[in-house]
C-alpha cells in the first residue's frame, strides 16, 4: 500500500499539521487499516521532502491522540483509535461542561461558545 499525503508549502498550515491531519483521517476511514505499518520517520521525511523532525513531530501528535503506536525498535503502525479518540474527545467535553457551569456560564452560552470553537477548528 502507498500512502498517498499531499504537503502543500504554500497552506497556511504547518508541514507537520498537515501531514497530522492527513493520517488521521485516513486511519479514521479506514483506508490505513489498524495495524498497518507506517514508513520510519527519516524514510517518510525523505519521501515527502520534509525535514525528519517535521515527520517526527507529526507522529508525536498522532500518538498522544491515540490515532498510532509505535513499538520500540518494530516501528508504528495505525492504532485501533476510534475508541481512544472518542473517550478523549468525551473527557474534554465533560471537562469544558463542568468548567462552564462553574464559571456561572448557562447551558446555551456554553453550547454556543462550544460550537463556536468547533466551527472554528474545522474551518481552517
Amino acid at each position: 500500500m502507498t500512502l498517498k499525503i499531499a504537503i502543500d508549502p504554500d497552506a497556511g498550515t504547518a508541514p507537520y499539521e498537515q501531514l497530522r491531519t492527513q493520517l488521521s483521517e485516513l486511519a479514521r476511514s479506514g483506508a490505513l487499516p489498524v495495524g498497518y505499518r507506517l514508513p520510519t520517520v527519516r524514510g517518510f521525511a525523505d519521501e515527502l521532502g520534509l525535514a525528519a523532525n517535521t515527520v517526527a513531530k507529526a507522529y508525536r501528535a498522532l500518538e498522544a491522540d491515540g490515532v498510532i503506536e509505535t513499538r520500540g525498535r518494530n516501528g508504528t503502525f495505525v492504532a485501533a483509535a476510534g475508541d481512544a479518540a472518542e473517550r478523549k474527545a468525551a473527557a474534554a467535553a465533560q471537562e469544558y461542561a463542568e468548567l462552564a457551569q462553574r464559571l456561572g456560564l448557562s447551558r446555551a452560552q456554553a453550547v454556543s461558545l462550544a460550537q463556536d470553537a468547533v466551527r472554528a477548528a474545522y474551518t481552517r
